[in-house]
C-alpha cells in the first residue's frame, strides 16, 4: 500500500489528544502509533503547537527540549524527531503548525483583503483555515495515514482551535474514517498506595465537552493498570475496555509500539477505520532487543555540553548514540561532564570515559572547558567527536597549541581576537534578527578520499547533512591549520566551507559542522557515531 493515495482511496485521519498534564510523551505515542502501521501504509505526521513562536529555533533548550532541524532548514521541536526515527519518513516544515504561524497567516490573507472586508473570526476563518492546512498535506503527501499530534493539554486556551478544528474535521472526511486516540495519566499517590482515575475521567470529560468523544484511551502509568481502574474509566469515559490502553512505563521508547501491539491496538484502530493487512518490522525487533540485552560490555561516553540540566538539550545525540551501540551489541551509558570545572578536575573527569562528545550550543558559557576537552582527547588519543560547536571548539584547541596562534578563538565569543579563526558567516554580519536567519537544513559536502569520514560514510564522494549555525572555521586560516596537520575531510563544493575535519594523528578525533545525529536511525546509524562507537568497542576488544 506504501507509495500513493489512489483518488478513490480516502484519507484516514488518527488524532493523538493529551489530557491532566504536559510532558505525558504524546510525541512518543503518536510516533508509536504510526510506527505500527508504516510498514504498509505511506503515514504522515502533523504536529500542532499552541505558542505564539513561529518555531521553537529562538526558545532556550532548557526550557523547550532540543531544537530538531529539517532538510529544509525548518526548525520543530523534538517530536519531529520521533517521527522521523519511528516512521522514516523526512519531515518538513510545513507539517508542524503554531499559533504563531496560524495567527500569521490569518494576517496575511486580512491584509490582503481575501476576507472581502468580512469580521474575521476564530470560528469559521481560523478553523477552516487550520482544516484546509491539514487537508492540502494529506493530498499533497498522498497521505494514507495522517497522525495528527495537538499539542498542550486538554483546557489549554492555547490549543482550543485545534481541538474545534479536529471536531469539524470528523463531519468533513465521514466517521469511517477517524479516530481519536487521548493520552492521559494515572497516578498513584505515595500515601495512599493505589492508582487514582479521577484524573483521567475529568480529561476526559473536558475532551467530551469540546465536542470530541475519544475512541481509544492510553492512560499513563507506573504499573500495570489494575482491572478496576481500567473498568473504570471504560464506564465514566463510555469506552469499551478493549479500548483502554495502558502506557506503562518502559525502559526505552523503541518498546512502546511493541506494548501498544501486545495490547491489540492496531486492531482497534483497524475496528474503528479500516486500517489491515499490517506486517511487523522484524529488524527493529531485533535491534530493540539487542538495545534492552543485559550487555557484557558498557561504554561511557563523556558529554561535554552546556545544557546538561535538561537530557532532552541532546536528544538526538542521545539516541544517535543507542543506535550505533545496538549494531555492536554492547551498552552506552552518557556521562554529563561539568565544562565549567577546573582544568584538572575536567581531565579527571575525562580520564574516566571511553570517548567524548561536545555536542553543538551557542555563546560563551563553558567554551574554555569544551576547548581544553578537545586538548586531552587530542593529546591523549581520548577518541572524539564534535559537532557544529565541537567542530569549532576542536580548530581553536588546534590553532592555539598545534599552530601556535596563541589566544586564537571565535568571534562569537572574543570579537578582538588577533587570531579569528572561527568567524561569523560574511552574509549574517548585519542580520538582527534571529529567527530562522543562520545556515539551516540541508547542504552538501565533498569528502576527501582516503579519510576516514569518508570511509565512515560508504565511499560516497557528495553526502548531505542537516546544519544549524551561524560561524564557520575563517578560511584566511585554511593553510595553516592544514600545513600543522589537520585533515579537512569535507569541504561545501566550492570549497570554501569546513564540513569534516580529522586528526590522523589520533585514532579517532573527528568533527562535522553540521548535526549528523539528526538523520541517525536505528536501523541505519549516523555514520560518525557509528564509527565512534566501532572505534572504542575496537579498543576493549
Amino acid at each position: 500500500m506504501v507509495g500513493g493515495n489512489s483518488n478513490n482511496k480516502k484519507t484516514k485521519w488518527i488524532i493523538i489528544t493529551g489530557g491532566v498534564l504536559s510532558g505525558l510523551g504524546k510525541g512518543v505515542a503518536s510516533a508509536s502509533i504510526g510506527k505500527l502501521f508504516s510498514s504498509n501504509y505511506k503515514v504522515i505526521p502533523i504536529k500542532c503547537d499552541g505558542y505564539l513562536n513561529v518555531d521553537p529555533g529562538t526558545m532556550n533548550p532548557i526550557e523547550h527540549g532540543e531544537v530538531f532541524v529539517l532538510d529544509d532548514g525548518g526548525e520543530v521541536d523534538m517530536d519531529f524527531g520521533h517521527y522521523e526515527r519511528f516512521l522514516g519518513v523526512t519531515t518538513k516544515f510545513e507539517w508542524n503548525l503554531t499559533m504563531g504561524k496560524v495567527f500569521e497567516r490569518i494576517r496575511d490573507k486580512e491584509r490582503r483583503g481575501d476576507y472581502l472586508g468580512k469580521t474575521v473570526q476564530l470560528i469559521p476563518h481560523v478553523t477552516d483555515m487550520v482544516k484546509d492546512w491539514w487537508k492540502k498535506i494529506a493530498r499533497e503527501e498522498e497521505a494514507e495515514i495522517i497522525l495528527l499530534e495537538i499539542g498542550g493539554t486538554i483546557g489549554d486556551i492555547e490549543n482550543e482551535i485545534y481541538i474545534e478544528a479536529a471536531r469539524q474535521l470528523r463531519h468533513e472526511v465521514g466517521r469511517e474514517n477517524i479516530i481519536y486516540v487521548h493520552l492521559t495519566y494515572i497516578p498513584k499517590p505515595w500515601h495512599v498506595n493505589e492508582q487514582k482515575s479521577k484524573p483521567t475521567q475529568q480529561s476526559v470529560q473536558l475532551l467530551r465537552e469540546k465536542g470530541i468523544i475519544p475512541n481509544i484511551i492510553i492512560p499513563r502509568c507506573h504499573e500495570p493498570l489494575q482491572d478496576s481502574i481500567r473498568r473504570k474509566i471504560s464506564v465514566f469515559a463510555d469506552v469499551s475496555p478493549k479500548n483502554i490502553i495502558a502506557g506503562i512505563d518502559v525502559d526505552s521508547v523503541y518498546q512502546i509500539p511493541k506494548v501498544f501491539s501486545n495490547q491489540n491496538i492496531v486492531e482497534r484502530i483497524d475496528k474503528a477505520i479500516g486500517l489491515n493487512n499490517v506486517t511487523e518490522d522484524s529488524e527493529w525487533d531485533s535491534l530493540v532487543e539487542v538495545m534492552l540485552a543485559k550487555h557484557d560490555k558498557t561504554i561511557k561516553i563523556g558529554m561535554c555540553g552546556k545544557y546538561n540540566k535538561l537530557e532532552d538539550s541532546y536528544a538526538s545525540v542521545n539516541e544517535a548514540l543507542k543506535h550505533s551501540a545496538a549494531h555492536f551489541n554492547v551498552g552506552v551509558k552518557i556521562v554529563w561532564i561539568d565544562v565549567e570545572q577546573s582544568e584538572e578536575e575536567l581531565n579527571k573527569s575525562l580520564s574516566q570515559v571511553d570517548g567524548v562528545i561536545v555536542p553543538g550550543g551557542f555563546g560563551s558559557r563553558g567554551i574554555e572547558g569544551k576547548i581544553l576537552a578537545a586538548k586531552y582527547c587530542r593529546e591523549n588519543n581520548l577518541p572524539y567527536l564534535g559537532l557544529c560547536y565541537g567542530l569549532q571548539m576542536a580548530v581553536i584547541e588546534f590553532a592555539r597549541n598545534v599552530c601556535k596562534l596563541k589566544g586564537a578563538h571565535s568571534t562569537e565569543v572574543d570579537e578582538k581576537t588577533k587570531y579569528p579563526v572561527v568567524d561569523i558567516l560574511p552574509e549574517q554580519k548585519n542580520i538582527t534578527n534571529k529567527g530562522g536567519t543562520m545556515r539551516l537544513g540541508a547542504y552538501p559536502a565533498v569528502l576527501k578520499k582516503n579519510t576516514l569520514v569518508y570511509e565512515l560514510c560508504g565511499g560516497k564522494e557528495e553526502i548531505s547533512e542537516r546544519h544549524r549555525h551561524r560561524y564557520e572555521v575563517n578560511p584566511e586560516y585554511h593553510k595553516i591549520l592544514e600545513d600543522n596537520g589537520l585533515v579537512f575531510s569535507g569541504l561545501s563544493p566550492n570549497g570554501t566551507l569546513v564540513e569534516f575535519i580529522e586528526n590522523p594523528e589520533c585514532d579517532y578525533f573527528v568533527a562535522t559542522q553540521a548535526h549528523p545525529e539528526l538523520k541517525s536511525h536505528l536501523k541505519k546509524p549516523a555514520p560518525l557515531f557509528y564509527g565512534l562507537i566501532r572505534e572504542i568497542v575496537k579498543r576493549k576488544e
